[in-house]
């Protein structure tokens, strides 16, 4: 058992084998160690999240070790029959590589019985290992860019169902015509960890398997308060709250506001909760006309502001500030000069629809409310009783612009040591410069010199966590944000310090990153004593 260390809240658990891994899972989900938030199951690893303000990761080492490896706990398994059209791409040439026919191998598919393990890489993706084991799937050499959805694969010792069109190297073996994901259901997630899958020939099949119908959102109350009509939504606006932490076991990462000391302040001004719904608005390009008299505020990044009356006057006006509306006003946000994000709050509350537990839009999940349309109305009262607004805000730290170059500390960890001394050191050395490629899922970098690895073994997908700095086999890393996939099969490097977040969630295409190690690669190797608990 070894603690390798990914930022300054957050540790990976190293063990020997799946069934490791899910004997300690099971055994921390009865008998959790205090201070732990959350805990991200794998292929090799658990990612643990904890309070740095409750325990450290030493102290969380000394106890996980003295965790039982060796037996499961108990599950009520949900039982799951997936019918499938045995008509993948993959299926001669994987049929070759194994020495067997090509009905053989679709008989042995049919026959395992197929439990989930973990999820993750995208919501709904259900990694599902066989109870009689003996799959060893080699992935493809070249990734194809598009995979259909419904798609059903092989790698490693895996089984999966792509939910949603998606890059992948798995080998395809099937489709199925059952959603994966859907956010119709009450429980969105069909596989979840503990279930046990049969595939059946879709030819033969005659049963389907549902679950039950959310309850949708009723359609917005009329006369709720003011209203925005949206006449622009420049390059992109979203709704954003601090997003849907704890959502692992549905293959979600927490998502949310890229800047949330933006968001709280936003909130703040205006005298609503701190976590109520925002618009999130990249780059400017943002207009609403108002209905009513309301109080907004614009946080983050700080883009010129114009006041249009209803009689056609123009005024400039600041943010962090309380800015009263009146009917037929209308709000025009320019380009920002600096960062790349704002925030609007209303006082009062946006009512918004919710999904999963927040109205945050997750790019990647493709959950929460759409991306805003002009034409869309905007209903405002969600606090009936909103506190005093703040007229003395103070706006953040200057943001940085594209011609400039930002320092965030990075820790070291959790597979520096999959990288050559020279790597290591170029991470430090020499500047990034982020992408147009990038988006809220990550910050794409380009170096001069890539990151080369001196372990070029493949990577068994493990957790990874906002700030995350995966280099793909290109050696040009990505910065993971807060729409990351909740697993990845590269190595991770580093992570940027959790208080620099906000500031990279900021952070301009064009401008450049030096990255700062606060904390060396930390390993502790565990020793497991006598004092065993087992699950």
């Amino acid at each position: 058992m070894r603690f390798l260390a990914v930022n300054l809240s957050s540790f990976l658990v190293e063990l020997s084998s799946l069934d490791e891994t899910l004997a300690l899972f099971d055994s921390l989900s009865a008998a959790p160690e205090k201070g732990i938030e959350e805990i991200i199951p794998a292929a090799r690893t658990l990612l643990v999240r904890f309070c740095p303000r409750e325990t450290s990761l030493a102290s969380l080492a000394e106890k996980i070790a003295r965790h039982s490896l060796t037996q499961r706990a108990q599950h009520n398994s949900q039982q799951v029959t997936i019918p499938v059209h045995y008509n993948g791409e993959d299926l001669p040439a994987l049929a070759e590589l194994l020495g067997i026919e090509i009905q053989a191998l679709i008989r042995r598919h049919q026959e395992s019985v197929w439990n989930v393990a973990f999820t993750g890489f995208a919501p709904g993706f259900a990694y599902m290992v066989s109870d009689a084991g003996g799959w060893q799937t080699p992935r493809r050499s070249t990734p194809r860019t598009r995979i259909p959805a419904g798609s059903v694969a092989l790698a490693g010792e895996f089984s999966g169902i792509y939910p949603q069109a998606s890059p992948g190297g798995w080998q395809l073996i099937g489709q199925t015509e059952l959603k994966m994901w859907d956010l119709s259901r009450e429980q969105p997630a069909l596989l979840m960890p503990g279930a046990q899958v049969k595939f059946i020939d879709a030819a033969k099949s005659t049963k389907t398997v549902s679950l039950p119908a959310r309850v949708l959102p009723q359609s917005l109350p009329e006369g709720a308060g003011a209203t925005l009509t949206v006449l622009a939504t420049g390059l992109q606006t979203l709704w954003q709250d601090n997003g849907r932490a704890g959502r692992a076991g549905m293959g979600l990462s927490e998502s949310g506001a890229m800047d949330k000391s933006a968001l709280h302040a936003a909130n703040r001004i205006v005298g609503n909760p701190a976590n109520s719904p925002c618009l999130e608005i990249t780059q400017g390009g943002f207009r609403a006309r108002v209905t009513g008299d309301v109080v907004i505020s614009v946080t983050g990044a700080q883009c010129p502001l114009t006041l249009r009356t209803a009689q056609g006057e123009r005024y400039a006006v600041g943010g962090n500030r309380p800015l009263n509306l009146a009917t037929g006003d209308e709000i025009h946000f320019g380009a920002p000069a600096r960062g790349l994000r704002s925030y609007l709050a209303v006082r009062g509350g946006f009512i918004v629809p919710q999904s999963l537990g927040s109205a945050a839009r997750d790019s990647l999940a493709q959950v929460g409310p759409e991306p805003l349309s002009v034409g869309d109305i905007l209903a405002t009262g969600a606090h009936s009783n909103p506190g005093p607004v703040q007229l003395n805000e103070l706006p953040a730290s200057p943001l940085p612009t594209p011609e400039d170059t930002v320092t965030l500390d990075i820790v070291l960890g959790p597979r520096t040591d999959w990288f050559t001394a020279q790597a290591v050191e170029l991470l430090t050395a020499q500047r990034w410069r982020v992408t147009p490629q990038s988006n809220r899922i990550g910050l794409r970098l380009a170096g001069e010199q890539p990151l080369a690895r001196s372990q070029p073994q493949e990577l068994p997908s493990e957790g990874t966590c906002s700030g995350s700095i995966q280099v793909p086999a290109s050696g040009q890393p990505v910065l993971f944000l807060h729409d990351h996939p909740l697993t990845g099969g590269y190595p991770v490097i580093a992570a940027v310090a959790e208080y620099h977040l906000d500031l990279a969630g900021q952070i301009p295409p064009g401008a450049s990153i030096r990255f700062n190690v606060i904390r060396p690669f930390l390993e502790i190797a565990g020793s497991k004593t006598s004092d065993h608990r087992d699950a």
